[in-house]
This record gives C-alpha cells, structure tokens and sequence, in this order.
C-alpha cells in the first residue's frame, strides 16, 4: 500500500499496532512483506487494529486478556507468544493472564489451557532475561 493510498482506519490500525506490539515488531513485519501478503497485512492493519483495537469500549489491557484467552483456546503458540511480548505496552499482568488461562481451561479445554502456560511460562522467562531496549 501506497503512502498516498493509505485510509484513516490503516493509519489508526498502524498507530494502535505500534503501541501494542512495539515499533522494532512492526517495523520487521513490514520489512518482511511482500507482495504476496501486502493484501493481508493491510487488511489485518485495518480490520484488527483500525476496527477492533481501535475502539473505545475495552481497555487495550483488556483487549490483550481477551485477545490472549482467545489465542490460546485456538492454541495459535505464536501469536500467543507474540501478544504476551506485548504485554509490556498493554498494561495485562502476569495475574491476568493467569485468570485468563483459567478461563481457557474451562470453556476451551484443560489440554489448550496447559500448553497455553507452557508457551506463557517461556516468553515470559525470555521477557525477564533479556529486557526491551530501553529498560
């Protein structure tokens, strides 16, 4: 997508992104992007960030303890991982998350729940030991 061509909600998505997932995050995924996914990440940058993220009801702390819970009850590792790295810029706790998964282990599954922790456990553990720049 094209400077001239970005839309309102693309820019809002863009800004609501780099809050939750950091600039050094965005800025790797968009190097990475070709062709191929331009469509995608555009559209993810709107519809995700520029809808969802964007509005005023939840917290973006709240957002990240649903998006979290949600995540693993779908047992997507990565984009769970990802979304706990950005609980530094969110505001979730380790507590929330914590209640989060209690939640996933009951509607979605014990068996979604424990591998969930287990993938929790170690982000949280490469967080501690190997700080955000600038921390």
């Amino acid at each position: 997508m094209s400077e001239n061509s970005e839309s309102e909600r693309y820019k809002a998505g863009m800004a609501v992104r780099r809050q939750v997932l950091g600039d050094a995050h965005v800025d790797r995924a968009t190097a990475q992007m070709t062709d191929f996914d331009a469509d995608f990440q555009t559209f993810i940058t709107e519809g995700a960030w520029g809808s969802v993220w964007s509005r005023p009801h939840f917290t973006k702390r709240e957002r990240s303890i649903v998006t979290i819970a949600l995540l693993a009850a779908l047992g997507q590792d990565d984009e769970v991982a990802m979304h706990v790295r950005a609980t530094r810029n969110t505001g979730a706790t380790k507590e929330d998350i914590k209640e989060a998964l209690m939640h996933v282990a009951v509607y979605a599954g014990v068996p979604a729940a424990n591998h969930a922790i287990k993938i929790v456990k170690k982000t949280f553990a490469e967080m501690e030991a190997a700080p955000e720049p600038g921390q």
